[in-house]
């Protein structure tokens, strides 16, 4: 697992305890003005130990901020930043940065839609797959599955986007795939 991955997956653990997502919350729902001990158990209806305890997990993790004058604050770019983390990681996201007008058809290193068949977005998004498949040889179409499906949910619809743009070859029993065409160089390389 990546750093950027395991600090997420933290993150996650951290606020998937009931109370201490509850304080968070209510950290985030009163903003600069933040809250105190005294307050929180007010909020929550826990003693004042307990929430002690939730906001020192909450501090600890970065994801709230105490002061001198005993008010917490909610951090809530801590959970961006991993988020943003977690999709610079993405196996996609290189590819993603020399195609930026494709952005808007991925959310969090998956496509979420295909652009209109007929427009150059569609064209772009079969070049960048391609590129993202590196088929090298000849691959099953198990393997050209699993390949797409580290970016994609529906797998079938981007092989065909491939095959129908030009960039795969699929044999006759559509049983294996090949390279088509050879991938242009990009303009930042």
């Amino acid at each position: 697992m990546s750093v950027p991955a395991a600090h997420a997956s933290g993150l996650l653990m951290l606020l998937s305890h009931p109370a201490r997502l509850r304080a968070f919350a209510e950290l985030v729902r009163h903003g600069r003005d933040g809250c105190t001990i005294a307050e929180m158990s007010i909020h929550l209806d826990l003693p004042k130990p307990e929430v002690g305890e939730l906001l020192g997990r909450l501090v600890g993790a970065g994801v709230t901020t105490g002061t001198g004058d005993g008010v917490y604050r909610a951090v809530a770019d801590v959970l961006r930043e991993a988020a943003q983390a977690l999709d610079r990681v993405q196996p996609i996201a290189p590819l993603l940065r020399e195609y930026p007008q494709l952005r808007s058809f991925f959310s969090h290193g998956r496509l979420t839609s295909l652009p209109p068949t007929l427009s150059d977005r569609y064209q772009q998004a079969a070049e960048l797959f391609a590129r993202f498949l590196a088929v090298d040889g000849v691959l099953t179409e198990a393997e050209v599955n699993d390949r797409i499906a580290a970016a994609a949910d529906d797998v079938a619809a981007v092989r065909r986007m491939l095959v129908e743009s030009g960039w795969l070859e699929r044999d006759r029993a559509g049983a294996s795939y090949s390279s088509a065409r050879v991938l242009p160089t990009l303009s930042n390389a």
